[in-house]
């Protein structure tokens, strides 16, 4: 089968591999349909990404439809299905408290282990919700955008609390999406003022621009108090830094994305405001259904989410372009299928 594998930070090919084979007991060979690409996806092809060793099959935005199920698997072939990428081990201490999402042994498709920038990949059955009306480029979204539902209820914000979400990619704009759908209000901080416009013309967010004095609009933006709940989605170690001046006293920093480097922050300023920090990582079962629920509903704006679109053989080319010219580029999807 065709498979698109980073060999090396800066070589993305696209190669023969062996087929999956058969599906164990427990787990279902998937024909893959759509694949989003990540943010996750250009750290690879930069070297860039704390948790990788190469060569590895990027993608792990998935849908695709069931081929073959092994035995115990209730999913039938022929069925569509979403895949969570988060491959959990069952026992450690973060899966007996319920948080797969944070294994310690957690192989996360196209990082840990290869994943589903391919035509058939195996995968877990307990990792395949069945996508249940959805359309299968749809369906490739929703776990891109539980990172941010997941950051969302990971805030624990009171309904009407005032939200800042650092970064305005498409993990920013999924948490802003699902913080507006938790009834917070919501305003976007970014360097570009091409995707604070985007934000404030197709999604009707209110920015802040990031290469202003961001502490005078803040204080602006909330009569001087700062904001209750900070997401910052950015992948920069200078804005995390920076976030936690954004945040009221009594209020919530999120860290939604993640870098190689150490953070430091002051500490009496972090203990005078008795901040709360989060850490964010991936999503759960009840993220995915969150999100596929609100798809349904009409509440997520994905037709203006989703900006670029490729093919399986197109994407050594396209994604390695993508990575440097990000231009009018929120969310770029492959199909595959």
């Amino acid at each position: 089968m065709k498979a698109v594998a980073c060999r090396s930070p800066g070589e993305l090919v696209l190669e023969d591999r062996p087929e999956p084979g058969a599906p164990p007991p427990g787990w279902a060979l998937v024909a893959v349909s759509h694949v989003g690409i990540c943010g996750t996806d250009y750290h690879i092809f930069e070297g860039k990404h704390p948790f990788l060793a190469y060569p590895r099959v990027l993608g792990h935005e998935v849908s695709g439809t069931v081929v073959e199920a092994g035995e115990g698997v209730a999913l039938g072939a022929g069925e569509t299905v979403v895949v969570n990428p988060y491959l959990a081990c069952g026992h450690c201490v973060a899966c007996r408290q319920g948080k797969p999402n944070c294994c310690v042994a957690i192989e996360v498709l196209g990082v840990h282990r290869d994943g589903a920038m391919c035509e058939r990949i195996l995968v877990p059955a307990r990792n395949l919700y069945p996508a249940n009306g959805l359309s299968l480029a749809d369906a490739a979204a929703v776990e891109f955008l539980a990172i941010g539902a997941h950051a969302v209820s990971r805030s624990l914000a009171a309904s009407g609390s005032r939200t800042l979400v650092i970064g305005a990619g498409p993990i920013g704009l999924g948490t802003a999406v699902f913080a507006r759908i938790a009834g917070l209000g919501v305003s976007l901080l970014d360097m570009s003022d091409e995707r604070l416009s985007f934000a404030a013309r197709e999604l009707g967010f209110t920015g802040i621009d990031g290469k202003g004095d961001v502490a005078a609009q803040v204080r602006a933006a909330t009569s001087g108090d700062g904001f209750d709940v900070v997401f910052d989605a950015t992948g920069n170690a200078a804005s995390m830094q920076s976030a936690f001046a954004h945040v009221a006293h009594g209020g919530t920093l999120v860290l939604v994305s993640v870098v190689k480097d150490a953070i430091s922050f002051s500490d009496p300023e972090f203990h005078k405001r008795e901040m709360t920090l989060v850490g964010s990582r991936n999503a759960l079962a009840e993220d995915f259904e969150h999100v596929a629920a609100s798809m349904r509903a009409g509440k997520v704006p994905l037709a203006k989410l989703v900006t670029h679109r490729t093919t399986l053989a197109g994407t050594p080319r396209d994604l390695a372009h993508w990575a440097d010219e990000k231009t009018g580029l929120i969310k770029a999807v492959i199909e595959v299928g």
